[in-house]
């Protein structure tokens, strides 16, 4: 992505008329009903064209209520309109969201909960200054949870979840939605890596595995931070979503 485009595209953010999620009345209190209030595809039913959505509400539902009314910090990779982001701080009053996204012209939610920031995630020198300066000005140091809903790419999930895994916080959660999109789709063809269904099984039992993209010690590094792995199925073929939680 060069940089006139992340230019137009981030001028095209600033110009778009928004909705203030803030002022919103939709009394609806349930994480699946504001996912399809917002037009999220993580609900049962996907608002934009009546169809079946991933239905992973559950699944966020069985993670988010524990920590319902904690102060939390939640990046999430791959935003697109923003109709996640806008779900999550109407479910969790306290939590601060962080969008990140190659393509911030489609977004249309605002709120003093979310900042939006538009940026390749797989330019790690950009992504590290961004990371210490919102740090920095917000003062805390990790996430504690990071979503990656980004371009389900083969070669994205592996880079994201190498390099981000290390930014969140001890039993924070790092979460995969469409992780089998590489088994599913020719696209990921390319890639001459184990798929991430694969992978997970790998970091479950501690088995080194041949990479270009995770050397061996940052293989170790993961081991020695991977408490749990838990991977579930929601409504489509391609639903597939699981969370990594740290150590």
């Amino acid at each position: 992505m060069n940089f006139f485009s992340l230019f137009k595209r981030k001028l095209i953010y600033r110009l778009r008329k928004k909705i203030n999620i803030d002022i919103d009345n939709f009394e609806e209190k349930s994480l699946d009903a504001l996912f399809h209030h917002y037009g999220s595809d993580k609900a049962n039913v996907f608002k934009i064209n009546n169809s079946a959505g991933h239905g992973f509400s559950k699944f966020y539902n069985k993670y988010f209520n524990q920590i319902k009314n904690k102060n939390i910090n939640i990046l999430e990779i791959g935003s697109y309109a923003g109709a996640s982001a806008a779900a999550f701080v109407k479910f969790l009053p306290n939590a601060k969201v962080y969008c990140f996204d190659i393509n911030i012209s489609n977004y249309k939610y605002v709120s003093k909960n979310i900042e939006v920031y538009g940026l390749d995630v797989n330019n790690k020198k950009k992504v590290e200054k961004l990371l210490n300066k919102i740090f920095l000005k917000k003062n805390f140091n990790s996430f504690d949870c990071i979503i990656d809903d980004g371009s389900h790419n083969l070669s994205d999930i592996l880079f994201s979840l190498n390099f981000f895994f290390k930014h969140l916080k001890s039993r924070g959660f790092y979460i995969i939605e469409d992780y089998k999109h590489p088994n599913y789709y020719s696209y990921n063809k390319n890639v001459n890596h184990i798929l991430i269904d694969e992978l997970l099984v790998k970091f479950k039992n501690k088995e080194y595995f041949s990479s270009d993209y995770i050397t061996s010690e940052e293989q170790n590094s993961l081991f020695n931070s991977i408490k749990e792995i838990s991977t579930y199925k929601g409504n489509l073929k391609d639903s597939d979503i699981c969370f990594i939680e740290k150590n």
